[in-house]
Protein backbone atom coordinates (compact mmCIF):
# COMPACT_ATOMS: atom_id res chain seq x y z
CA UNK A 1 0.00 0.00 0.00
CA UNK A 2 1.12 2.98 -0.87
CA UNK A 3 0.12 7.00 -0.16
CA UNK A 4 -0.33 10.23 -1.70
CA UNK A 5 2.56 13.14 -2.13
CA UNK A 6 0.80 16.62 -2.72
CA UNK A 7 3.21 18.98 -4.09
CA UNK A 8 0.70 22.24 -3.89
CA UNK A 9 1.41 25.69 -5.62
CA UNK A 10 1.06 28.20 -2.94
CA UNK A 11 -1.72 29.48 -0.49
CA UNK A 12 -1.66 27.26 2.76
CA UNK A 13 -4.39 26.67 4.35
CA UNK A 14 -6.14 29.07 2.31
CA UNK A 15 -5.74 28.25 -1.34
CA UNK A 16 -7.97 24.86 -2.43
CA UNK A 17 -10.31 23.74 -0.02
CA UNK A 18 -11.78 21.01 -2.50
CA UNK A 19 -8.22 19.62 -3.01
CA UNK A 20 -7.21 19.36 0.40
CA UNK A 21 -11.27 17.74 1.31
CA UNK A 22 -9.82 15.42 -1.14
CA UNK A 23 -6.62 14.72 0.26
CA UNK A 24 -8.31 14.49 4.31
CA UNK A 25 -10.36 11.52 2.95
CA UNK A 26 -7.81 10.12 0.59
CA UNK A 27 -5.96 9.68 3.59
CA UNK A 28 -9.02 8.88 6.38
CA UNK A 29 -7.64 11.62 8.44
CA UNK A 30 -9.15 12.65 11.55
CA UNK A 31 -6.28 14.89 12.55
CA UNK A 32 -3.45 16.20 10.75
CA UNK A 33 0.15 16.89 11.67
CA UNK A 34 1.51 20.59 10.52
CA UNK A 35 5.30 20.57 10.76
CA UNK A 36 6.11 24.74 10.42
CA UNK A 37 9.72 23.86 9.72
CA UNK A 38 10.27 26.34 6.93
CA UNK A 39 8.75 29.70 8.78
CA UNK A 40 11.27 28.29 11.91
CA UNK A 41 12.02 32.35 11.57
CA UNK A 42 8.45 33.73 10.77
CA UNK A 43 6.33 33.35 13.48
CA UNK A 44 5.69 29.47 12.99
CA UNK A 45 3.21 29.41 15.49
CA UNK A 46 0.81 31.48 13.15
CA UNK A 47 1.11 28.73 10.39
CA UNK A 48 -0.41 26.26 13.14
CA UNK A 49 -2.84 28.85 14.23
CA UNK A 50 -3.73 29.33 10.55
CA UNK A 51 -4.14 25.54 10.13
CA UNK A 52 -6.71 25.15 13.29
CA UNK A 53 -8.70 27.41 11.42
CA UNK A 54 -8.45 25.92 8.33
CA UNK A 55 -9.17 22.33 10.27
CA UNK A 56 -12.01 24.10 12.37
CA UNK A 57 -13.75 24.40 8.45
CA UNK A 58 -12.74 21.26 7.34
CA UNK A 59 -13.28 18.99 10.23
CA UNK A 60 -10.39 17.73 11.54
CA UNK A 61 -7.80 18.44 14.52
CA UNK A 62 -4.89 19.56 13.85
CA UNK A 63 -1.64 18.78 15.78
CA UNK A 64 1.12 21.42 15.48
CA UNK A 65 4.83 20.07 16.06
CA UNK A 66 7.55 23.02 16.48
CA UNK A 67 9.87 20.94 14.66
CA UNK A 68 12.26 24.10 14.26
CA UNK A 69 15.71 22.39 14.53
CA UNK A 70 17.79 19.12 13.44
CA UNK A 71 17.12 18.28 17.56
CA UNK A 72 13.98 18.19 17.17
CA UNK A 73 13.69 16.59 13.60
CA UNK A 74 15.29 14.12 15.73
CA UNK A 75 13.21 13.90 18.99
CA UNK A 76 11.44 10.70 19.17
CA UNK A 77 7.93 12.41 20.21
CA UNK A 78 7.74 14.15 17.28
CA UNK A 79 8.80 11.33 15.15
CA UNK A 80 6.89 9.30 16.72
CA UNK A 81 3.42 11.41 15.94
CA UNK A 82 4.85 11.94 12.35
CA UNK A 83 5.28 7.98 11.92
CA UNK A 84 1.36 7.63 12.78
CA UNK A 85 -0.13 10.42 11.39
CA UNK A 86 -2.73 9.85 7.99
CA UNK A 87 -1.94 13.09 6.62
CA UNK A 88 1.06 15.65 7.61
CA UNK A 89 0.89 19.20 6.04
CA UNK A 90 4.36 20.93 5.66
CA UNK A 91 4.59 24.60 5.74
CA UNK A 92 7.00 27.56 5.60
CA UNK A 93 8.98 30.03 2.87
CA UNK A 94 12.37 28.82 3.78
CA UNK A 95 13.69 25.77 1.91
CA UNK A 96 17.24 26.32 2.79
CA UNK A 97 15.97 25.84 6.52
CA UNK A 98 13.80 22.87 5.91
CA UNK A 99 16.56 20.94 4.00
CA UNK A 100 18.67 21.83 6.91
CA UNK A 101 16.57 20.66 9.28
CA UNK A 102 15.37 17.28 7.92
CA UNK A 103 18.08 16.28 5.45
CA UNK A 104 19.29 12.61 7.44
CA UNK A 105 16.92 12.47 10.05
CA UNK A 106 14.39 10.35 12.04
CA UNK A 107 11.72 13.10 10.83
CA UNK A 108 12.48 12.39 7.09
CA UNK A 109 12.35 8.77 7.26
CA UNK A 110 9.19 9.00 9.21
CA UNK A 111 7.99 11.19 6.25
CA UNK A 112 8.52 8.19 4.22
CA UNK A 113 6.58 5.86 6.16
CA UNK A 114 3.95 8.31 6.04
CA UNK A 115 3.83 7.22 1.86
CA UNK A 116 4.46 3.97 2.73
CA UNK A 117 2.02 2.71 5.23
CA UNK A 118 -0.69 4.40 2.89
CA UNK A 119 -1.30 8.24 3.86
CA UNK A 120 -0.80 11.74 2.99
CA UNK A 121 2.50 13.80 2.95
CA UNK A 122 1.14 17.19 1.98
CA UNK A 123 3.60 20.39 1.06
CA UNK A 124 2.98 23.63 -0.30
CA UNK A 125 4.72 26.10 -1.62
CA UNK A 126 9.09 26.50 -1.04
CA UNK A 127 8.56 23.79 0.91
CA UNK A 128 7.29 21.81 -1.83
CA UNK A 129 9.76 22.90 -3.97
CA UNK A 130 12.46 21.30 -1.25
CA UNK A 131 10.83 18.08 -1.31
CA UNK A 132 12.23 17.86 -4.55
CA UNK A 133 15.27 17.44 -6.40
CA UNK A 134 16.80 19.41 -7.76
CA UNK A 135 15.67 22.13 -5.25
CA UNK A 136 14.60 25.82 -6.31
CA UNK A 137 16.67 27.74 -5.41
CA UNK A 138 15.30 30.83 -3.64
CA UNK A 139 17.93 33.36 -4.01
CA UNK A 140 18.10 33.38 -7.41
CA UNK A 141 15.86 30.88 -9.40
CA UNK A 142 18.36 28.33 -9.93
CA UNK A 143 18.92 25.04 -8.89
CA UNK A 144 20.48 22.94 -5.67
CA UNK A 145 20.16 20.31 -4.26
CA UNK A 146 17.14 19.75 -2.50
CA UNK A 147 15.70 16.76 -0.05
CA UNK A 148 14.89 13.74 -2.49
CA UNK A 149 11.70 12.95 -2.22
CA UNK A 150 10.80 13.37 -5.24
CA UNK A 151 13.75 13.08 -7.85
CA UNK A 152 14.19 14.29 -11.63
CA UNK A 153 11.72 17.07 -10.73
CA UNK A 154 12.00 21.22 -9.57
CA UNK A 155 9.20 23.47 -8.49
CA UNK A 156 8.91 27.28 -9.19
CA UNK A 157 5.94 27.69 -6.91
CA UNK A 158 4.07 30.44 -6.57
CA UNK A 159 4.59 31.26 -10.17
CA UNK A 160 1.94 34.31 -10.11
CA UNK A 161 4.81 36.21 -8.15
CA UNK A 162 7.72 35.28 -10.78
CA UNK A 163 8.37 37.89 -13.98
CA UNK A 164 8.33 35.62 -17.10
CA UNK A 165 12.31 36.60 -17.60
CA UNK A 166 13.15 34.75 -14.65
CA UNK A 167 11.09 31.86 -15.15
CA UNK A 168 12.20 31.85 -18.61
CA UNK A 169 16.15 31.70 -17.26
CA UNK A 170 15.19 28.95 -14.68
CA UNK A 171 13.86 27.04 -17.78
CA UNK A 172 16.87 27.77 -19.41
CA UNK A 173 19.36 26.43 -16.27
CA UNK A 174 16.76 22.69 -16.02
CA UNK A 175 18.82 20.03 -17.58
CA UNK A 176 18.20 16.06 -17.59
CA UNK A 177 14.97 17.01 -15.25
CA UNK A 178 11.07 18.19 -15.24
CA UNK A 179 10.04 21.38 -14.10
CA UNK A 180 6.65 22.18 -12.73
CA UNK A 181 5.34 25.75 -12.95
CA UNK A 182 3.08 25.86 -10.30
CA UNK A 183 0.79 28.93 -9.25
CA UNK A 184 -1.03 29.33 -5.79
CA UNK A 185 -3.66 26.75 -5.67
CA UNK A 186 -2.41 24.28 -8.33
CA UNK A 187 -1.02 20.93 -7.24
CA UNK A 188 1.25 17.95 -8.00
CA UNK A 189 -0.03 14.68 -6.60
CA UNK A 190 2.16 11.18 -6.94
CA UNK A 191 0.19 8.39 -5.98
CA UNK A 192 0.52 4.81 -7.21
CA UNK A 193 3.61 5.39 -9.55
CA UNK A 194 1.75 8.34 -11.42
CA UNK A 195 1.34 11.80 -11.19
CA UNK A 196 -1.92 14.07 -11.72
CA UNK A 197 -1.95 17.58 -12.28
CA UNK A 198 -4.39 19.48 -10.43
CA UNK A 199 -5.10 23.48 -11.59
CA UNK A 200 -2.75 25.63 -14.11
CA UNK A 201 0.16 23.57 -13.93
CA UNK A 202 2.88 23.76 -16.75
CA UNK A 203 5.58 20.75 -16.53
CA UNK A 204 8.41 21.00 -18.88
CA UNK A 205 10.03 17.82 -19.51
CA UNK A 206 9.21 14.53 -18.80
CA UNK A 207 7.35 13.49 -15.33
CA UNK A 208 8.67 10.18 -13.97
CA UNK A 209 6.69 7.63 -12.25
Amino acid sequence: MTGTLALLGGGPFTANDDLDRRLIASAGATEVVVLPTADAFEHPSRAIDSARVWGERLGVAIDGRLVLRRADANDLQHVHAVEHARMVYLVGDSPLHLRSVLKNTAMFEALESVIANGGVVAAVGASAACLCDPMTDPRGGAFTLGLDFVSGLALLTEAETWSPERIHRSLKLARGFAVGVMPTGSALLHANAAWERVGSVEVHGDLVG
